[in-house]
Formats: C-alpha cells, sequence, structure tokens
C-alpha cells in the first residue's frame, strides 16, 4: 500500500485571490470595522479611528516580527500587559564570603596535620628519597 506523505505543511493554502483565510478575515474584517465607522460618524472623528483600525487590520494580515504572526506578538504583548508580575529578590551573600564559609565548614570536621619543611626532609630522608635528580645522579657515580 502506497501512501502519500504531505509537503510543505507549514504553508497555509491560498484560499482567497492571493490571500489566505485568515489574511482574508483580517483584512475583511478591518474594512468592515472602518465601514461603520465612516458611516456612523463625522469625517474629522471618523479618520482618526479608521486609521488605526486599518493599520491592526494590516498589520495582523501580513507583519511578522521574528517569523511569528502578529496576532501571537499581539497576544504575549497583552498577556505580559495585563497579568499578574512577581518579582523576588532574595539578598545572597558574596560569592568569596560564601566559599570561605564552605571551607571553613567542611575542615571544621578534620584534623589536618601541619608539617613544617624540616619534619618533610627528615621523613623524605628516611625513605630514601633524595632532594634532586643530580644529588642520586652524583650519588650512584661515587657508588660505582
Amino acid at each position: 500500500m502506497l501512501f502519500q506523505v504531505p509537503q510543505f505543511i507549514e504553508v497555509e493554502d491560498k484560499i482567497i485571490g492571493p490571500f489566505t483565510f485568515k489574511q482574508f478575515v483580517y483584512l475583511a474584517g478591518g474594512a468592515g470595522i472602518s465601514f461603520v465607522l465612516f458611516k456612523a460618524l463625522p469625517l474629522f472623528i471618523s479618520v482618526f479611528l479608521i486609521v488605526p483600525v486599518a493599520l491592526l487590520s494590516l498589520a495582523l494580515a501580513f507583519y511578522k516580527i521574528n517569523d511569528q504572526p502578529f496576532i501571537q506578538v499581539l497576544e504575549s504583548v497583552l498577556k505580559y500587559s495585563l497579568g499578574k508580575k512577581l518579582y523576588v529578590w532574595e539578598k545572597s551573600p558574596p560569592k568569596k564570603a560564601a566559599a570561605a564559609k564552605e571551607a571553613e565548614e567542611d575542615v571544621s570536621g578534620l584534623l589536618v596535620p601541619r608539617v613544617s619543611e624540616g619534619k618533610l626532609k627528615d621523613i623524605a630522608w628516611s625513605l630514601g628519597v633524595e632532594e634532586s635528580i643530580y644529588a642520586g645522579e652524583e650519588k650512584r657515580e661515587h657508588e660505582s
């Protein structure tokens, strides 16, 4: 059985002339509101209302911001503007003080012995570890 796989699913179909159905609805709605405003109000008042309605309908039909339709951007703006905002601020100590505090907490439970330089040389001598490579080579030459 062969099935045909749909292609170009992101592109909306042109239904009414060169416009998609959504574009046609936005343009027809803007034209209808503009016509009602023109007939119901005097000309000098209606012009100030028709221009924003026409611009909004054109933006809804054609304008995209970051490849997002203008209706989604407008919805996001309205949700942000009208929604509740909760700002929480917690003062945190500086990073240096926090790191020093953690180091004090870690070390406080452990006893770390301190070894002086003299004791370190004594331990190295008892283990047979030489202080430098050259001293070890000179010793081997004298022994042979």
